[in-house]
């Protein structure tokens, strides 16, 4: 019995080291490598750090390491393993020195360059190319879109580092009516002005809520079968009101993914063939930039 109790206080005691020996650090090997706020680089920059900086490494997420950063609002920063090497802290470091001499007999001390940092505004530019760059933020993307009832189309969306965003829609949409012979196509060019309003940062995945104001010029045609009467077309303009939400994943950090819905109102030149007031849109955009 004494034996096992032993045995349990021997465990206890040595397991705290050795979770201590293996700890996980990333040691930079660039100029200057930035901190993100979450772990794709769509999301802001919150710091830098120099060449040779140990960081502490919570959660490794494959391309991405998570490590302590008190300067941010959730005391967590995000770096691209590219930046650097990940390994155990009794493993990675860069230097070592031992004394000679008199103290010959002392063991061998390893040395850690500290950790040295550099706030946004005086980032450090590499003076090499690195090996594998990350893709770029969010700055401008093409994609398509499908809504309600039967709307297809291409859309192009840029954002600004001030969360104002600009966009643009192209799409065709097909309408029938109980209460009308015939189908009403519209082809729709849709400006837009996008605001990001509160950015969420997990490990796996980036959310940014959006508000939006849309003028719509519609182009619509109205086809009965002949030969009941011959096609007739016309013009008008209107508008829509829309919110939503973009959503852009780590491991596919140029590909986002948008869901929205709004109140619209568009003049109705033909009788039965009413627009419905609510709108829904899921819509894809790759960011080329």
């Amino acid at each position: 019995m004494l034996r096992r109790a032993a045995i349990v206080i021997l465990a206890l005691a040595v397991n705290p080291a050795l979770v201590r020996a293996q700890e996980t650090v990333l040691t930079v090997s660039v100029p200057s490598a930035d901190i993100y706020k979450g772990p794709s680089t769509i999301t802001p920059i919150i710091g830098h750090v120099s060449r040779g900086a140990v960081l502490p490494v919570s959660r490794n997420l494959g391309s991405w390491v998570k490590v302590p950063w008190p300067d941010a609002q959730d005391g967590v920063g995000y770096v691209h393993v590219t930046m650097g090497f990940v390994g155990p802290a009794n493993g990675v470091a860069p230097a070592a020195t031992t004394q000679r001499g008199p103290s010959a007999g002392r063991p061998t001390t390893t040395s850690i360059p500290p950790l040295t940092r550099t706030s946004v505004g005086e980032r450090v530019v590499p003076s090499g190319q690195l090996n594998v760059a990350p893709p770029a933020s969010h700055v401008f993307g093409l994609g398509a879109l499908v809504g309600s009832p039967q709307t297809f189309g291409a859309t192009v969306r840029a954002w600004q580092r001030s969360r104002l965003g600009v966009q643009l829609g192209f799409s065709r949409e097909a309408m029938t009516s109980d209460l009308a012979a015939g189908q009403v196509t519209t082809v729709q060019f849709e400006p837009a002005i996008v605001y990001g309003v509160l950015d969420h940062v997990t490990d796996y995945v980036w959310i940014r809520p959006y508000l939006g104001s849309a003028a719509s010029i519609r182009h619509e045609s109205l086809s009965i079968a002949a030969p009941v009467a011959e096609p007739a077309s016309q013009t008008g303009v209107g508008y829509r009101v829309f919110g939503g939400a973009e959503f852009t994943f780590a491991s596919a950090p140029r590909f986002g993914v948008s869901a929205d819905a709004g109140y619209r109102h568009y003049p109705t030149p033909y009788p039965g063939f009413d627009a419905s007031p609510l709108s829904l849109a899921v819509a894809g955009h790759w960011y080329v930039k």
